[in-house]
């Protein structure tokens, strides 16, 4: 590891363009530079930091702090720093004034030292590449390993273009809130808008999402428990342990449970903050739970906010506020005054249903509509002008709809779910019948109050259970496929993984509470390989957040007693993505209280066929007579019971259904999903997949430092370093790693690199060439031109100077200028192409022309001059299109914000302020672009 010491010169290798930087500070794991020239500072990993040595060459002219000068003539280091000798002096490094490396690509040039042609053209590939990944529409979204599903691209564009959105993602069980997140939070890091990111998630869920933005996109979240707080305070027990990493992940039952670290988590400042699960967070008028405190606490120091929650107004009026609240607590800061206000909406949501819908409007509503907007447009509708329609329906729901902080899609308005198939299985055992009803009842009492800590294994009987005996029958049918068993508890788990271990034929993992967060996972990996476990046995932890969607078959041990609860559990496999349809077997004894319970849900709200919505009601209202019935000795009376509740709940649904589907937000629905603008999105992503410019250019890359690509598969290879001196990409091990340029192919194996432009080996190897001198100086020769002659060729590129949190290279990324003259200085770049250039030229000796006084004096630096001259022309152009570029985005978004604040409260005041400060931070960063010469090619023509 480098050692960093106070006064050292660094560039930066992900950013030349702020220039040389002097280390300022070195503590514990991190060095801060300061980077005068630009009047940035910098803080780094040293483990990870991208940073240069600049270490000045003999011949080199360097400044003192008074801005003396020093041709050097000689170099030493000594205790770290570089002294630099010449004229009768000694100047340290710790002593430089303003310096710069500006001169590097001619001093190679006139030292005779070049490369060849190819690794020009490398280079300039290389500069073009990253010019075009960085402005990109899709930049931040190709690099997910991840289907691309429409309406999570929507909600992931929609609210990754906003200034530190708050949002409350509460798309339905299934529907991928956690994709969207990541989606989300995957951009505005490769953009640079955001740096510095906590996800507070259930302590059940810390693995998973390590493991999601792990795989899916390639980033590398820490996780803090109490072990790794403690750890970093005996290293620094003043410091704040948040503010050792950028990206963390937490638990809130971490922080509930500590004042302190609540305290600090809070004192370190996040850009972005994360909760995932946020119904959990309990909230009324009169008090709010610990959780939600914290929560709380930390939205208001930090400048995003995504919420998750599957639920958002099924758990109450009053707890969808208090999710509300948390996004804005100025906006939301009465409940009664959200409640009236929500009824205002409807009006507006029945026209755009009729509009949506191709129906016509009534006289009442047409006369609203012109009140809004003007009597000449609406009169347009009558033409039936589509566009008219449509236009007017994107400004409804802009301006009245109340989508700015809420995203809701539900799975009657998606397709592409796999039908259920449920199999009710009666089951009875002739010779023991009623001692099994008896045991089954003490199951079901101990299921409903959660009593199972005196109760052994062997106790539940699972060697001679009916549905275990069937279970092993199912298992030896369906093998191999993959099945997954959910129960209430990990006692029920534990059981039968020991009545399953006597048949070595059948492979079980188990999944419960009392494992560690890894023993989880590693349990939940090995279900997934194709040769691990067969049938995965988990308690009721298994329903929530959970993936399982490459198995299909599901078996309901038991009965959860919650509807909801049902519905997660089922949810595990029943998600958008999921290729087949779902086998859901519910095994019952005959004359058990569970046998009421599946009844119930069958006949009465027809849980294991559909979706259920409104579970909670459902619930409040039937819950306690069912649990009365269901514990009735007498079977034969809570059957008739059963038979009076099964008509009433069914009645109920049916109302239920009608009041649900009247009362749908289809405003926010339809805010929350447009079609045209993630199809736009899913093409351009497309187009960059099937690219294969990507590949091609990274096959080039690999090959000159040496790491091999072994073809395994159409567009997959594995990497792996030629030799030991070869190892110079962190990602390539020594043992090398599989790599895929197919999304599809990635989706198939989760041991299998996604390559894209967003991707960390892509990035990497474009700053490999960038931050080296790789071919910024070479000579070349053209044979057989027909006019003998000589040109140069160069690459010059307009650079803004790095501004954290300001997405500058959507208007005006480093941009590469290519200029090509001849000995007279003239501009020829027309004449020689980059194709023909790379058909043409060969390797050529530069050592006779640096031989020639007039070359090296004369016609050299004035080709060069005449070169800067017409790259700068073309600079100011390059700035006026930046310009524009922003203007028509900002400007536009800023007067679409001032006009919906009008009519919309959920604008924010902060959101227009930072917008406005923003345009004009940009516009001060293009106009200061300046163009630096980055590589130069001198050809001969014989």
């Amino acid at each position: 590891m480098r050692e960093f010491l106070l006064n050292q010169r660094y560039t930066s290798a992900g950013e030349p363009e702020l220039g040389v930087g002097v280390v300022t500070e070195v503590s514990k794991g991190k060095v801060r530079i300061s980077f005068p020239a630009s009047d940035e500072v910098r803080l780094y990993s040293i483990e990870s930091a991208p940073l240069l040595r600049t270490v000045f060459k003999p011949g080199h002219t360097i400044v003192d702090q008074q801005g003396q000068p020093l041709v050097i003539e000689e170099v030493k280091l000594e205790r770290g720093l570089y002294l630099y000798y010449g004229d009768d002096r000694t100047l340290s490094e710790a002593e430089l004034g303003d310096v710069s490396t500006s001169h590097t690509v001619e001093d190679r040039l006139f030292a005779g030292d070049v490369d060849s042609p190819e690794l020009f053209a490398l280079r300039r590939e290389t500069l073009d590449y990253n010019y075009q990944r960085r402005i990109s529409p899709v930049h931040g979204f190709v690099g997910g390993k991840v289907d691309l599903i429409p309406h999570q691209l929507y909600i992931a564009h929609e609210v990754s273009s906003r200034f530190a959105p708050r949002v409350l993602l509460s798309d339905q069980v299934g529907l991928g809130k956690t994709i969207e997140a990541c989606l989300i939070l995957h951009r505005l890091l490769v953009t640079g808008r955001i740096t510095r990111v906590l996800i507070l998630v259930p302590e059940s869920l810390i693995h998973q999402w390590f493991v999601e933005v792990l795989r899916r996109f390639n980033l590398w979240f820490n996780i803090f428990d109490e072990k790794r707080c403690a750890s970093l305070e005996k290293g620094a027990p003043e410091g704040n342990p948040f503010l050792d990493d950028q990206l963390v992940i937490s638990s809130i039952e971490f922080l509930a449970g500590s004042a302190k670290r609540t305290q600090q988590a809070v004192s370190a400042g996040w850009d972005m903050l994360v909760v995932d699960e946020a119904h959990h967070l309990e909230w009324s008028v009169e008090e709010a739970s610990p959780e939600y405190s914290i929560v709380d606490l930390l939205s208001r120091v930090a400048k995003g906010l995504l919420l998750l929650t599957a639920t958002p107004e099924q758990l109450g009026v009053e707890s969808h506020f208090a999710r509300l609240r948390l996004l804005d607590p100025n906006r939301y800061a009465d409940f009664r005054d959200f409640v009236k206000e929500s009824e205002g909406y409807k009006d507006i949501a029945a026209i755009v249903e009729k509009l949506s819908a191709g129906k016509g409007l009534t006289a009442k509503e047409k006369t609203l509509l012109e009140s809004m907007f003007s009597k000449e447009r609406i009169s347009l509708l009558a033409n039936k002008d589509e566009q008219a329609t449509h236009n007017l329906i994107e400004d409804l729901l802009d301006q009245y709809g109340p989508g700015r902080v809420l995203f809701r899609n539900t799975r009657l308005a998606m397709s592409g779910f796999p039908k259920r198939i449920a199999q009710l299985i009666p089951l009875r055992d002739e010779e023991n019948q009623r001692v099994w009803i008896e045991r089954l009842r003490n199951e079901f009492s101990d299921d409903m109050q959660g009593t199972f800590e005196s109760r052994g294994g062997q106790e539940f009987w699972f060697d001679e259970d009916p549905r275990v005996k069937w279970l092993l029958g199912k298992m030896e049918e369906l093998e191999p496929a993959k099945i997954l068993l959910i129960c209430t508890s990990k006692e029920k788990v534990l059981a039968l993984e020991s009545a399953l271990s006597k048949f070595p034929e059948f492979t079980a993992s188990v999944f419960h509470e009392d494992l560690t967060l890894v023993q989880r996972d590693r349990n939940a990996a090995w279900f997934a390989e194709p040769d691990g476990a067969q049938i995965l046995l988990c308690s009721e932890i298994g329903s929530e957040g959970r993936n399982f969607q490459f198995a299909h078959h599901l078996v309901l041990f038991d009965m959860p007693f919650h509807p909801e609860l049902l519905e997660q559990r089922i949810g595990r496999l029943d998600r958008i993505g999921q290729k087949k349809d779902i086998t859901i077997f519910i095994p019952y004894l005959v004359g058990s209280p569970q046998e009421l319970l599946v009844r119930w849900f069958h006949e009465g709200i027809n849980a294991f066929n559909a979706n259920l919505e409104g579970g909670d009601m459902i619930s409040k209202l039937f819950s306690s007579r069912l649990l009365t019935i269901a514990k009735n000795t007498s079977f034969e009376v809570a059957e008739t019971e059963l038979e009076v509740l099964i008509a009433e709940t069914a009645e109920y649904q049916k109302v239920l259904k009608k009041n649900l589907a009247e009362g749908r937000d289809s405003m926010l629905e339809m805010n929350s999903f447009r079609p045209k603008v993630a199809e736009r999105l899913i093409q351009q992503i497309r187009q960059e997949d099937n690219d294969p410019a990507l590949e091609t250019y990274l096959t080039k890359v690999f090959r000159h430092f040496d790491i091999e690509m072994e073809d395994l598969a159409a567009r997959t290879y594995l990497l792996h370093p030629v030799s030991f001196s070869a190892s110079v990409f962190p990602a390539i091990p020594r043992e090398g790693v599989q790599v895929t340029f197919d999304r599809q192919s990635a989706l198939s194996r989760e041991d299998v690199s996604f390559l894209t432009w967003d991707h960390p080996m892509a990035t990497g190897a474009i700053d490999k060439v960038l931050s080296s001198t790789i071919g910024t100086a070479s000579c070349g020769l053209i044979r057989r031109s027909g006019k003998p002659g000589l040109v140069l060729e160069l690459i010059f590129v307009l650079e803004t100077s790095g501004k954290q949190r300001i997405d500058i290279d959507r208007f005006l990324p480093h941009t590469p200028l290519r200029v090509v003259v001849d000995h007279t200085g003239d501009d020829v770049t027309e004449s020689f192409s980059v194709a023909m250039l790379n058909k043409s030229v060969v390797p050529g000796k530069i050592d006779s022309l640096l031989e020639s006084n007039l070359f090296v004096e004369t016609m050299l630096p004035d080709m060069i001059a005449s070169a800067t001259e017409i790259a700068e022309e073309m600079g100011e152009n390059e700035i006026e299109k930046g310009l524009a570029r922003m203007r028509h985005t900002l400007d536009h978004e800023i007067n679409r914000l001032s006009a919906l604040q009008k009519k919309n409260k959920d604008i924010r005041v902060d959101e227009i302020q930072a917008a406005i400060a923003e345009r004009n931070t940009l516009s001060a960063l293009i106009k200061r672009a300046r163009v630096r010469l980055d590589a130069v090619q001198v050809i001969r023509r014989e």
